[in-house]
């Protein structure tokens, strides 16, 4: 009896043996070490929104775009697939198109007529030097580029561009092929009757330019 009751008053074994659960915590521990996403890993998408937005009609490529994120370009190229995707819905006036390995923001085709209508409000003021400026180089070199329209005027004219266009004095007829395949600009139909011009051979000497700073206003007021 005695000796039973000694084995009986042995301390146990402690635990740890094979075949036994972890000790908690011991997973939390192991998470622990694994590294933080990075915040152009976490906020990808909407960094590449913002660059799209300043990049304006230049445009991003992809190879841009991951070097500015720091992560690879197939990484950059799924996160322009899932804003493609995101801005494919009509909730969104404005949409992400890729042509030449460049993505750019532009807006959709059923904003187009009210885009027009409001910039024809004012359709009877008189048009700004900086649009006549930008009307005579797209006349005299049609087709033309919005860098070569800028490196003759000197200043930024993607914003008279689009107002421009959405007056209907201008449009695209296609793109350059020019590293980026940027857009081709000519005059219209609009363009001809507003000034009263049969043909372009009609059109004054074309003006000497001065550094001019841009205006943002398609009219004076």
């Amino acid at each position: 009896m005695s000796e039973e009751r000694k084995e009986e008053s042995m301390p146990q074994e402690p635990a740890g043996q094979p075949g036994e659960t972890a000790a908690p915590g011991a997973e939390e521990k192991t998470e622990q070490t694994s590294l933080p996403l990075s915040e152009a890993e976490n906020r990808g998408e909407a960094i590449l929104e913002g660059l799209l937005y300043l990049t304006g009609e230049e445009g991003l490529s992809a190879a841009q775009a991951a070097q500015a994120l720091e992560i690879s370009e197939d990484k950059v190229r799924v996160m322009f697939d899932h804003l493609m995707q995101k801005y494919s819905d009509d909730a969104y006036g404005i949409e992400i198109a890729e042509y030449g390995g460049i993505y750019r923001f532009l807006s959709k085709a059923f904003v187009s007529d009210y885009a027009r209508r409001l910039f024809q409000l004012g359709r009877t003021g008189k048009l700004s030097q900086a649009a006549l400026e930008t009307l005579a180089i797209i006349a005299y070199k049609q087709p033309v580029t919005r860098v070569e329209i800028e490196e003759i005027r000197g200043v930024g004219s993607d914003v008279m561009l689009r107002k421009l266009e959405a007056r209907d004095l201008i449009r695209q007829v296609g793109r350059s092929d020019a590293p980026g395949r940027p857009i081709l600009y000519e005059v219209t139909e609009e363009f001809m009757n507003s000034f009263q011009l049969v043909d372009l051979g009609e059109l004054p000497e074309l003006p000497d330019f001065s550094d001019q700073k841009e205006s943002d206003d398609l009219f004076e007021q």
